[in-house]
C-alpha cells in the first residue's frame, strides 16, 4: 500500500497513521483554569520526552480546555488511566462546554495534588504532577498554522495512591 500522507488519500475508513504509531499511552490530563474550573480529559498523543528532568508532552488537536487551562495556570496532572478506569476515562472524553467538571460527571473523586493546584484522580494508582515548560503551536510543512498544540511539562512530583499495589509498584508507599 502507498498513500500520500499530505493529501491523506488512503481511502480507508480509518487513518493508518494512528495504527502505525502505536501503542499510544493515554495521558489523562487534569487541569484547572484561572477561575478554578476543573477539566479532566484523555489525550492519545501523550508520552514522556526525557527522564532527567522528567518531561512529558500531550498534543491537543484544537486549543481545547486542557491546553487553555494549562496556558492560564501553568500546571497539570497526568493521571494513569488503567483498564479498571477505562469506562470513566471514556466518559471524560465527551465534548462538554467549558467549565463543566468531567471528573464529577464521570463519578470520579478528586484527590489533592502535593505541588500543583489541579487535583489528581483519586482512583488512579499514580499521577505525574507537572509544571508547564512551553506550549508549541504546530505549522505544516508549508508554514501554514494548524490548530494543533503540543504542551510540554516537567514532572515535579510523582504521586501514588496508598492502596495501589499493582500499577506504579516501583514507587515506595
Amino acid at each position: 500500500m502507498f498513500y500520500n500522507a499530505v493529501r491523506n488519500d488512503h481511502g480507508l475508513p480509518h487513518d493508518p497513521f494512528k495504527a502505525i504509531v502505536a501503542p499510544r499511552p493515554i495521558g489523562w490530563i487534569t487541569s484547572i483554569s484561572a477561575k478554578g474550573e476543573i477539566n479532566l480529559a484523555p489525550y492519545f498523543y501523550f508520552n514522556g520526552v526525557c527522564s532527567r528532568p522528567a518531561v512529558v508532552m500531550f498534543a491537543s488537536e484544537g486549543f481545547k480546555d486542557s491546553a487553555s487551562f494549562v496556558a492560564e495556570t501553568g500546571e497539570f496532572v497526568c493521571n494513569l488511566a488503567t483498564w479498571d478506569l477505562r469506562e470513566a476515562m471514556n466518559e471524560t472524553s465527551a465534548p462538554l462546554p467549558r467549565g463543566i467538571n468531567e471528573m464529577i460527571r464521570a463519578g470520579l473523586a478528586p484527590a489533592p495534588s502535593r505541588l500543583v493546584k489541579p487535583p489528581r484522580v483519586k482512583a488512579s494508582p499514580c499521577a505525574l504532577e507537572c509544571k508547564l515548560i512551553k506550549i508549541v503551536a504546530i505549522d505544516d510543512i508549508n508554514g501554514v498554522p494548524l490548530d494543533r498544540h503540543v504542551v510540554f511539562g516537567q514532572s515535579v512530583c510523582i504521586s501514588k495512591t496508598a492502596s495501589s499495589s499493582t500499577a506504579c509498584s516501583i514507587l515506595p508507599r
